[in-house]
């Protein structure tokens, strides 16, 4: 006859076999059939339920040890009822974290719908996402306790007050890093700028409290993770996701540069190829304009004319477009800013096909000094405050004009 602990260890094993093998038939035969029968309709991707049915398959072995270690002998009664507390809250976590992944299911079939952007209901499938973790937390409490759900609510309750304001930040932080990790609004290694928090640079850590920011300069800035849900701040993610770096500059142009350009000075200008098929054009489109004018005899003041801003504003869109370092398939725009006492803005807006710091900034410093340097070719100066070297040199000639 055998030793009773030796027989509740031969139980005990024997009940582990039972489950291992419960739960390897579950996932390896019936959930891979599930998998291809649902593939095979056509409806559902089987891949997107494994979340689901890898929960639901976990079940299985708890409901084994439930209801099987009450047959292994010689076992205390205290362990055979801790067993089956531990199982059944084993299985009611289960069940909530597979209702958490059928809602996620729910909500991607969703957002495949067309008017899904207009009318979004991740924020609605969060709050039945918390609603059900919370049933389920005091589920598990009343089955590890053996005490009734509705015992433990109205003790919760009289303690509500008080846990709120003693776990005041704590909750808030809790909340708001649930909303920061389910609607991805940041992750580690992320380039955010907060300017009122003096936060500029590198996302290095974010934890329950606080997310850390290492600075430009190498110094490190701590956000109290539940700012991030109440104040505004820039995060660049979305540059290095589409892959262009935006350059947004004007050259201010001087407006007593701005004139008329003669026809000695188109042809002169029809030398750059970038702009020649342009300038051909312009004159296509003002003679046609301006033939019924002629014909009236109307004087030339009345007629339509190439300025020499207006080419370089061409000129400097063909540029752009044949910039080898700009992309291309993102906004290309060479626009006039509204004329104020700094000059006439030209700004270019466009993007570069690189990220990177260093390069965007070389790109970008390649583009204006190339066009500084061409500028005077179309008659045009820029705009610039006067300085010591200019006052200079007016006194100079005031002088010589006086003493003529």
């Amino acid at each position: 006859m055998l030793q009773p602990w030796l027989q509740a260890l031969i139980g005990l094993g024997l009940l582990a076999l039972v489950a291992f093998l419960a739960n390897l038939i579950v996932k390896l035969v019936i959930l891979r059939l599930f998998r291809r029968i649902v593939s095979a309709w056509g409806h559902v991707n089987g891949e997107l339920l494994t979340p689901i049915t890898d929960r639901l398959a976990n079940i299985i072995p708890a409901i084994v040890v439930a209801r099987g270690i009450g047959a292994v002998p010689y076992l205390p009664e205290a362990l055979v009822t801790v067993s089956r507390n531990v199982a059944s809250a084993f299985i009611v976590m289960t069940l909530a974290l597979a209702i958490g992944a059928a809602l996620n299911l729910l909500n991607v079939r969703y957002q495949q719908r067309p008017d899904a952007a207009l009318r979004p209901i991740k924020g609605y499938v969060q709050v039945v996402k918390i609603l059900i973790y919370a049933g389920a937390t005091i589920l598990v409490a009343a089955a590890l306790m053996e005490q009734s759900p509705l015992l433990l609510l109205s003790g919760l309750g009289a303690m509500a007050a008080v846990l709120m304001l003693v776990f005041k930040d704590t909750i808030l932080s809790l909340v708001a890093s649930v909303q920061l990790t389910s609607n991805d609004m940041l992750r580690v290694g992320d380039w955010i700028e907060m300017p009122q928090l003096n936060a500029d640079g590198d996302v290095i850590d974010i934890a329950l409290h606080t997310v850390k920011v290492q600075n430009w300069d190498k110094t490190i800035t701590t956000i109290p993770t539940h700012r991030l849900i109440t104040e505004s701040y820039k995060n660049w993610r979305g540059m290095f996701d589409t892959g262009g770096r935006r350059i947004k500059r004007a050259l201010r142009i001087d407006q007593t540069s701005v004139r008329f350009l003669s026809p000695e000075e188109r042809a002169t200008l029809k030398r750059f190829t970038l702009i020649d098929e342009y300038l051909d054009r312009k004159q296509v489109e003002l003679e046609r304009s301006n033939a019924a004018l002629v014909e009236a005899g109307c004087d030339q003041v009345n007629t339509r004319r190439v300025t020499n801003i207006g080419t370089f504003r061409a000129y400097v869109l063909a540029y752009l477009k044949s910039h080898t370092a700009i992309a291309q398939h993102m906004t290309l725009l060479v626009r006039q800013l509204e004329p104020g006492p700094q000059g006439l803005p030209l700004e270019i807006y466009a993007f570069t096909n690189t990220t990177a710091w260093a390069d965007y900034e070389a790109i970008q410093a390649d583009i204006f000094d190339h066009l500084i340097a061409i500028l005077p070719e179309f008659g045009l100066q820029l705009f610039q405050d006067p300085g010591g070297q200019d006052i200079a040199r007016l006194i100079s000639e005031e002088r010589l004009r006086q003493a003529a």
